[in-house]
This record gives C-alpha cells, structure tokens and sequence, in this order.
C-alpha cells in the first residue's frame, strides 16, 4: 500500500483537534498511554531538574507539555507539529498555565530547523513512527541530539513494531484484541488501515541502538506493553 504523503496526514489531524486535546478521548487507541505519559514526565523532570526549555515535537493540542509543567513550571515552550490547528489549541491550553515563552512552529521534524544545544527537553509522542527511512529515522534522532544542550534529555512514547515476524503477529493479535475489546472489531479495523496507510514504525531495539549511535550516553526504558513502548536518553 502506498503510505500517505505528509499533506493527508496534516488533514487528518487538523480535522481532529478537540478529541486529541483530551487525553481521555485522544489517546484510547494507544496501550498504557496515561501510564506512559506519567512515566515520561516524571522522568524528564527528575533526570533533568534544572530544565529551562522544552522542545515538543509533534506536540498536538500539547498534552504532554501541559503534565510536564505540573512538574517544572517555568519551563520555555517549543512546539513543533504539522497541524496549524493543532498548535493553535495548545498554545490556547498552554497560555493559560504559564507566565514563560510559548513558541510555536508549523513544520515536518525531517526539514524543520532545531539549531544547536537550545533545548533541555525534547518530548516526542506518537510523532516518530511516520518515519519512513533508515535515513530519516537516523537525520532526526541526530538532529535531536544535537539540538539539546550537555546533559538534556529526550523522551519518546511511540507505536512499535517487532523485528521477528512470528512476535510482531503475537503483538498485533493481542493489540487488535484490545481494540476490539474497547470499542467493537470495526474499531478495530479501522485503526489498522490508518496505521497500514500513515505508518512505519520501528522496533524499540533498533531506536535504542540509534540513540546510541548519534550519541546519548544512557538509554532508559522506562515501559512496554506490546506494541507500544516509552524510552529516553540523556545527552
């Protein structure tokens, strides 16, 4: 199947605004997600406490930013996400919980310009498995490196896949279940074909090895279950 271009995955999510502005609703087709977004804010507030600018990659209507601001509030804000509605509502939501900057850019994180070491934390949620090639994948896990200052740290909740074919249907089996389970098989169904159209995730052993290899000096997993993980590294 010929995956989606950027510009349909840019509709999609500008016609979905106000479900992904509430956790509840926004995030029922991800495994754990609360779980997963506790476990990375409070590890990017402790692993990084003196933390004085965060980067929010494909940030949404800017659910994690806003858990992370419970723990460090005076933090400056960078959101980056292809969605001009998207950014629009998080800033709404984030403007009304802090003093400091809020900065906003429309952009795809493969062109979109970091700079060097202006970031403490990066949060990437649910962004990274429209990825598609290795040389993709490796340009911004290098540019997110670079982008945060000694010591930064970058923390990431994603989809994954399973490298050997036999666990990935294990994975899927039991993800489809789930869907089913929560909604109904036509749920179900439907949150396949969008992941077989927009997606192409990795496994969680080869983004460890990619963090490694541009150059993070530790990699934490932080929680799994199936096909969904949570994991960072420190600069």
């Amino acid at each position: 199947m010929k995956k989606s271009t950027v510009e349909e995955i840019r509709r999609r999510f500008d016609a979905d605004v106000e479900r992904f502005a509430n956790l509840e609703t926004g995030q029922l087709s991800t495994v754990d997600a609360p779980l997963a977004m506790e476990l990375i804010v409070r590890a990017a507030a402790a692993t990084t406490p003196a933390a004085t600018h965060v980067l929010d990659i494909g940030a949404g209507a800017g659910n994690y930013t806003l858990k992370l601001l419970e723990l460090l509030p005076d933090l400056n804000v960078t959101l980056i996400d292809l969605s001009h509605a998207m950014l629009n509502r998080a800033l709404e939501r984030i403007a009304t919980v802090t003093s400091a900057n809020v900065f906003t850019l429309q952009a795809d994180i493969r062109e979109a310009r970091l700079g060097a070491e202006r970031f403490d934390i990066i949060l990437a949620a649910a962004v990274f498995h429209h990825l598609r090639t290795d040389a993709e994948w490796h340009g911004v896990f290098a540019k997110c490196y670079a982008a945060l200052r000694p010591g930064g740290s970058l923390w990431i909740a994603d989809l994954i896949e399973h490298a050997t074919p036999a666990v990935q249907a294990i994975m899927w089996q039991r993800y489809g279940q789930y869907l089913a389970d929560l909604r109904d098989e036509a749920y179900r169904d439907h949150v396949f074909g969008y992941i077989e159209k927009e997606d192409t995730p990795r496994s969680l052993l080869y983004q460890v090895d990619l963090l490694r290899s541009v150059g993070f000096s530790a990699v934490e997993i932080l929680h799994k279950n199936g096909c969904f993980a949570a994991f960072g590294a420190v600069k």
